[in-house]
């Protein structure tokens, strides 16, 4: 048996994906035009940066079981 036998299917697999996602692409519907979404971007960024600054404050948390 053919240790390679499995790219084989693999391959098979992902010929049959591709086919599949351009079937796809050609019957969705177009992309809505862009709207106002720097901001939300922006804010979005700006929250996970906050997030990220206060979760490593660098100092362990306090347990109750801590005295």
């Amino acid at each position: 048996m053919d240790p390679d036998l499995y790219l084989y299917v693999e391959r098979a697999r992902a010929r049959e994906l591709r086919a599949e996602a351009a079937r796809h692409r050609a019957t969705a519907c177009p992309r809505p035009a862009p709207g106002p979404r720097p901001w939300r971007a922006r804010l979005g960024w700006a929250l996970v940066e906050t997030g990220l600054r206060l979760v490593h404050t660098g100092t362990p948390p306090r347990h109750a079981t801590d005295h």
